[in-house]
């Protein structure tokens, strides 16, 4: 069977396509992942469409503010606490939410200001690099 040039020239496009795609995708790690939340304000999307803004100091504090999300009514709106870079994950740790459990994430950028991440209990979303 002999597909024809157009047949083939349109499969290698459409393979190059999801390849381009795929590497578009870039996981941080070490000091790429240090360099993209330290100073950083990131916006976490919120399901109803909103965001919510976390703050990565660069000597290990973050905060949040939950009223910005609408979140007062659910949760103590504000928190602070501590984040880390170990290996392929940012680390952080709140005095309030969550109890004070440590979670930790995988963050890939997607975009020049876009993160997807997966947090170790499989919950993920995205989120948006602000300065």
């Amino acid at each position: 069977m002999r597909i024809s040039r157009r047949l083939q020239v349109g499969l290698v496009m459409a393979a190059l396509s999801v390849t381009t795609g795929a590497l578009a995708q870039t996981l941080l790690t070490g000091a790429a992942l240090d360099r993209t939340v330290s100073g950083r304000r990131i916006f976490l999307a919120t399901p109803l469409g909103g965001e919510f803004p976390l703050n990565y100091y660069a000597d290990g504090r973050v905060d949040g503010q939950g009223e910005a999300a609408g979140m007062g009514r659910f949760v103590r709106p504000n928190d602070s606490g501590k984040w880390w870079v170990s290996g392929q994950k940012l680390c952080q740790k709140w005095t309030n939410w969550y109890d004070g459990k440590v979670f930790c994430f995988t963050l890939q950028k997607v975009g020049e200001d876009k993160l997807a991440w997966r947090r170790d209990d499989g919950l993920e979303g995205t989120a948006r690099i602000g300065r």
